[in-house]
């Protein structure tokens, strides 16, 4: 049996959808039924429950916000993962660990393997890098999994956000120089769902393939959602935000390949599927 925490969430939604189609007996909890800051409880509720594997999606994902609350964010994204870390390791469960891009400084033009050096800009990128380091201290058998831009059905995103800002305005500025990969949540659960029967531990980068600019991923929402909208781009100094964010958040995919794991589908694809449902 596997448990998904962050379950009401973009991904964990889609992981419980995925799991559920292939009938795989899973429980999904969020905040209300489990509070991962709270180590006795998490463990308490773990040991009870004795799950084979926990997908560990739950996190604070509110980047600027985070700037602000960084005792929050840490709370959360360190320490309620490390909490689950040993409840894990006490009964003997594995372990996925959704993790992001945000964990590399973002230098360069070259996609970052999973070992380049981590240089997080900004609270949100260094707390999921302390929850990485939990797994590690903690367990043997687990799994990270790094992605970036997720988008989905679920919550707000990048997506939904175009498409709503474009049914009133004419032009949007969308910046063009931090580079990266558009990721389905639906497409990066089947990931998630194949590394749990899998057995192969490590760390991953997972998105969609292809990489784009921000403007570019705007542009290409438009272009196939048909709305007139127009994309400007701009440069990340003319749309400043509280929170620094990486320029370069290429991931290379050649922990996939060498696991024999199957990369996602192209990003343009994945938004046609998307944009396919009732947004």
């Amino acid at each position: 049996m596997i448990l998904i925490t962050g379950v009401a969430g973009q991904l964990g939604s889609e992981v419980a959808s995925e799991l559920s189609r292939r009938e795989i007996d899973c429980i999904g909890v969020d905040v209300g039924e489990l509070d991962i800051t709270d180590s006795s409880a998490a463990r308490q509720y773990i040991r009870n429950l004795k799950p084979s594997c926990v997908i560990h999606c739950a996190a604070y994902t509110a980047v600027d916000k985070a700037e602000d609350e960084p005792e929050l964010c840490m709370l959360i994204n360190a320490g309620g993962t490390e909490n689950i870390a040993q409840a894990c390791r006490e009964i003997d469960a594995e372990m996925i660990y959704i993790s992001t891009d945000y964990v590399f400084r973002g230098e360069g033009d070259e996609p970052h393997e999973t070992g380049a050096p981590k240089a997080p800009l900004q609270i949100y990128g260094k707390s999921k890098l302390e929850g990485e380091k939990a797994l590690a201290k903690h367990l043997e058998k687990y799994c990270i999994i790094r992605t970036s831009w997720v988008f989905g059905r679920t919550g707000s995103n990048f997506a939904k956000t175009m498409l709503k800002l474009a049914q009133t305005r004419d032009v949007i500025n969308v910046v063009n120089d931090q580079i990266g990969s558009p990721t389905y949540a639906p497409d990066l659960a089947a990931l998630v769902c194949d590394l749990a029967a899998s057995g192969k531990y490590g760390i991953y980068h997972a998105t969609n393939e292809g990489f784009c600019s921000w403007a570019e991923f705007a542009a290409e929402i438009m272009r196939q959602s048909g709305s007139p909208c127009r994309i400007i781009p701009i440069s990340t100094e003319q749309y400043p935000a509280k929170a620094a964010r990486p320029k370069n958040s290429r991931l290379s995919k050649t922990s996939l390949d060498a696991a024999g794991l199957k990369r996602l589908p192209d990003w343009q694809n994945a938004l046609g599927r998307f944009l396919s449902i009732d947004n």
